[in-house]
């Protein structure tokens, strides 16, 4: 068994998730605590400006213009959330075997073999003097995988631990929703669904100068436009079966700029749950229970949504099965690095669509 740390900052750019996991990278001992470090409005701002600078980058270790001053943003601030947790916790270099570091995605453009996170390993590992694994999605990306979802491995070893009937699909809306679908132990199958809340933020970012919809309380004000839902949907990606995959900004193109601004809430809200819910028909089986994480689980006009469009199904949030659903993804990357120290497979064919099963990740010693 392993002593693991896990770090995570999303699409959504809200910050840096921190949590420790104890696991021998097949099953789950025990889960440590976690912490967050939210990014400062300057951070943020940097950030989307590397975002809208990354799109034309001819390959992954470039680091033009303010790209170079994002990563060296997002390391110190993964240093100072590992510093700050372990002080908090009483926890050791010594205690902890590795430190799983994903990075800030910038670009994920898998039909180009590129994905690009933002984050220098080698710095990290020197600056909190623990062995850091990143570059977690590279070797999938050159192997012709589409590099995402990475957390269905980690999805699968909570799963199990529920006991109960299958198919089981855990939903994590972040920037992108994705899924991962269990039936047992052998069927394991995942993919992007759509926009997560990247979208929503933006708009509640534009017009309300708030970083998200707080439980959905503007969403459930506002008028869902189907008609508007519809016209998106009719986009390619979505007829794909899976895996599949997104970049952030992928339907940045579409706009609700005509709606009241409640109106607009809504029906970002609406298209991602109705985007989770296509899925459904391109899966095996269609799921008996689904279980949500991610920033979207507390938004209470998402999950309303979404079981109007997934019943007769169970909708549950994940903290409701006493998961932590804000540090699932920090927790998966805890597990994925041990999975990665011992060469266990990190992404599989019906996951990202690589040739074979594939570890990944590359260690940076202090």
């Amino acid at each position: 068994m392993l002593t693991a740390i896990g770090l995570m900052s999303g699409t959504s750019l809200d910050g840096v998730d921190v949590a420790m996991i104890e696991t021998d990278g097949r099953k789950i001992r025990a889960f440590g605590p976690s912490g967050y470090r939210p990014y400062s409005e300057m951070e943020r701002r940097l950030l989307r400006q590397a975002l809208y600078e990354a799109v034309d980058l001819p390959q992954r270790d470039a680091r033009p213009g303010i790209l170079r001053e994002a990563e060296q943003a997002v390391t110190l601030a993964h240093a100072e959330a590992v510093a700050s947790f372990t002080a908090q916790h009483r926890i050791t270099a010594q205690d902890i075997d590795i430190v799983g570091f994903h990075g800030q995605t910038v670009l994920h453009r898998p039909e180009r073999r590129l994905t690009v996170q933002i984050g220098d390993g080698q710095a990290l590992a020197k600056a909190i003097h623990i062995p850091v694994m990143h570059d977690f999605r590279a070797a999938d990306v050159e192997a012709g995988g589409q590099g995402a979802p990475f957390v269905p491995v980690y999805h699968r070893a909570l799963a199990q631990s529920l006991e109960r009937e299958g198919p089981i699909v855990v939903v994590n809306i972040g920037g992108v929703s994705n899924i991962t679908y269990i039936d047992g132990t052998d069927t394991l199958i995942a993919c992007d669904t759509g926009p997560g809340n990247a979208l929503l933020d933006d708009h509640m970012y534009r017009v309300f100068n708030q970083r998200f919809d707080t439980e959905g309380r503007t969403g459930a004000q506002g008028r869902v436009d189907e008609g508007w839902i519809a016209q998106a949907l009719t986009l390619p990606f979505f007829a794909l079966p899976p895996p599949k995959s997104l970049d952030r900004n992928d339907f940045s193109a579409l706009k609700v700029g005509g709606m009241a601004p409640a109106d607009g809430a809504a029906t970002l809200t609406a298209f991602t749950a109705t985007a989770i819910a296509r899925i459904v028909p391109l899966l095996p089986k269609a799921p008996k229970s689904w279980i949500v994480a991610g920033g979207g689980a507390r938004n209470l006009t998402m999950l309303r949504m979404l079981r109007e469009r997934l019943a007769p199904a169970s909708v549950e949030a994940a903290d409701g099965l006493g998961w932590d659903s804000d540090a699932i993804e920090a927790q998966a990357f805890g597990f994925l690095a041990a999975r990665g120290l011992k060469g266990l497979p990190l992404s599989y064919p019906a996951t990202t669509g690589v040739p074979i099963p594939m570890t990944g990740g590359i260690i940076a010693r202090p």
